[in-house]
C-alpha cells in the first residue's frame, strides 16, 4: 500500500505551498522524481484525497512521486496556479538528495487541468532550468481553451463540458492568460527544446483530438513524443473523477518504456 506524507512546505509568492510523497519503495538505486500535478478542471481546493491512481501507476512503477498542492496557494489561476508548480519543480531541482538520489532524473507530470499546467511548467523549464527536466508526462491535458474540437463533442457524453468550461473560464481570468503559451499550450509557436513527452489519451476521451494535435506538434518541432492511445472502453476517461480502469498496467508499461528510452 502507498503511504502518503507530507514531506515538505515550500514558500511560494509568500504563501505555503505543501508537497507529498508517495512513500513506496523504489526499485532502482537512482529512481526518478515525478513532480505530480493533478487534475480536477481548475477547481480544486486543497489536496484532500491520499491516494489517486494516477499517482499510484507511478510510485507502483518504481519512482519517487511527489505531488505538490499547486492549486489551493494560487487560487487555480493562470499565471499563479504555473507559477506555484514551477516553483516546486525548481525545489526538487535543488533538493534531489531529499526525495531521491542526486542523479535522480526530474520529471514532470499532469493529468487534464495538471497535464496543462505540467506542459506550462516543462516550457518555463525550457527557458529557465535548462537541461534540469529529463521528461513531461502529460495525461488527457486540457490544452485548448477553446474546447472546439471534433471529439470534445463527447464532453456532454461523461458530464464535463461544463466543468471544463467554467475550469477555463476560471484559470484564464487575467487579461493576459488566454493568449498566453504557458497557459495554453496549444498556442505556443515555439515548441523545439523542450524535454521529451510521454502523451496519452483514449479513443473516447473528449479531449483526444487536442491531446494528438499537442503531441503531433511537439514531434514536428524535434521533440522526443511518445503517444499512447488506450482503446475505448479501457475507463480512462474516469481518471476525471479520480476512477481506476483497464489502463492502469498499460500506463505504467507506457512509462517504464517511456524512462528506459531516455536512459539509453
Amino acid at each position: 500500500m502507498t503511504k502518503w506524507n507530507q514531506n515538505a512546505e515550500i514558500e511560494w509568492a509568500g504563501l505555503p505551498v505543501s508537497i507529498h510523497r508517495y512513500e513506496s519503495q523504489p526499485t532502482a538505486k537512482v529512481a526518478p522524481i515525478i513532480l505530480y500535478l493533478r487534475g480536477t478542471a481548475f477547481q480544486q481546493n486543497g489536496v484532500r484525497d491520499r491516494e489517486v491512481p494516477i499517482g499510484q501507476v507511478f510510485s507502483h512503477a518504481g519512482s519517487i512521486v511527489v505531488e505538490a498542492d499547486y492549486g489551493a496557494a494560487s487560487g487555480n489561476l493562470f499565471p499563479q496556479a504555473m507559477e506555484c508548480a514551477f516553483a516546486a519543480l525548481t525545489y526538487l531541482s535543488s533538493n534531489r538528495k531529499r526525495f531521491g538520489s542526486a542523479r535522480s532524473p526530474l520529471f514532470v507530470a499532469g493529468d487534464e487541468a495538471g497535464g496543462n499546467v505540467a506542459a506550462g511548467v516543462a516550457l518555463k523549464a525550457r527557458d529557465q532550468l535548462p537541461g534540469e527536466l529529463r521528461g513531461q508526462i502529460l495525461l488527457s491535458p486540457m490544452i485548448d481553451p477553446m474546447m472546439a474540437s471534433k471529439s470534445f463533442r463527447r464532453a456532454d457524453e461523461i458530464g464535463m463540458r461544463e466543468k471544463w468550461s467554467d475550469g477555463w473560464s476560471h484559470y484564464l481570468r487575467s487579461a493576459c492568460g488566454f493568449q498566453h503559451p504557458y497557459a495554453a499550450p496549444c498556442l505556443c509557436s515555439r515548441l523545439s527544446g523542450l524535454a521529451p513527452a510521454l502523451v496519452v489519451t483514449s479513443e473516447d476521451d473528449p479531449l483526444h483530438d487536442e491531446v494528438v494535435n499537442y503531441a503531433d506538434r511537439l514531434e514536428a518541432s524535434g521533440v522526443s513524443v511518445r503517444q499512447k492511445i488506450f482503446p475505448k472502453g479501457a475507463g480512462w476517461t474516469g481518471v476525471y473523477k479520480g476512477g481506476q480502469g483497464n489502463w492502469m498496467a498499460g500506463l505504467s508499461a507506457e512509462f517504464k518504456g517511456f524512462v528506459e528510452t531516455l536512459s539509453e
